[in-house]
């Protein structure tokens, strides 16, 4: 089994929601209120994700990386990426918002549009990312500037934790579930994810089940 980065597995998890919602949008019933309703709250969690994730690289993970030696230049292109795809998530964050209120089937073919163009800017970018930095996260992953960036990436309050444990395991494969328990001490996985973890798994995990 190749060796893969919590990086690495993260992305996985938004990869896997993107193909949630262009799959969940193309097969939505017209009119159904209650699925729209479905769909903008795992939106919410989604959107929540991906722009804290990004946030994050930008304040934490580039200067780490940069002391590794990554240049100005390749950070700076990421940072560029991070822009389209922000450009690109708000389209579709309006666009899941109309499709909320109305759950009308021109709403949500809008609503399939706008999550695959954001498909498209955020597979290019998480492609280009893990070409560049995956092979150094894997040789540096004992180093001390990678261990105070693991570091500064867990001081999240317990409730964003939770959700987060619970949604980059959901679906996750078994490689991608032993990435993250590798990370992270199993008690801590288990008091954060199990307690904190369970209001996505009451409430968003059902949605890519029905």
């Amino acid at each position: 089994m190749a060796e893969m980065s919590m990086n690495t597995a993260i992305h996985a998890a938004f990869r896997r929601d993107l193909n949630r919602f262009v799959d969940a949008l193309d097969r939505f019933p017209a009119g159904n209120r209650t699925r729209a309703a479905q769909l903008a709250a795992a939106w919410a969690n989604f959107d929540d994700q991906l722009t804290h994730h990004h946030k994050g690289e930008h304040e934490i993970a580039w200067p780490h990386l940069r002391a590794l030696g990554m240049s100005d230049e390749l950070l700076a292109a990421m940072d560029s990426e991070h822009d389209e795809m922000a450009a690109a998530l708000a389209k579709a964050r309006s666009a899941m918002g109309a499709l909320a209120a109305s759950a009308s089937g021109p709403d949500a073919e809008a609503a399939k549009s706008a999550v695959i163009t954001l498909q498209a800017a955020t597979v290019k970018h998480l492609d280009h990312e893990e070409a560049e930095f995956e092979p150094v996260y894997l040789s540096q992953k004992n180093s001390a500037e990678m261990q105070a960036m693991g570091k500064e990436f867990a001081k999240v309050s317990p409730s964003r934790g939770g959700r987060f444990f619970a949604w980059v395991t959901d679906g996750a494969t078994e490689e991608e579930k032993q990435t993250v328990t590798g990370n992270v001490p199993a008690p801590v996985l288990a008091v954060i994810g199990g307690i904190f973890g369970r209001g996505y798994r009451k409430n968003i995990a059902p949605i890519w089940r029905s």
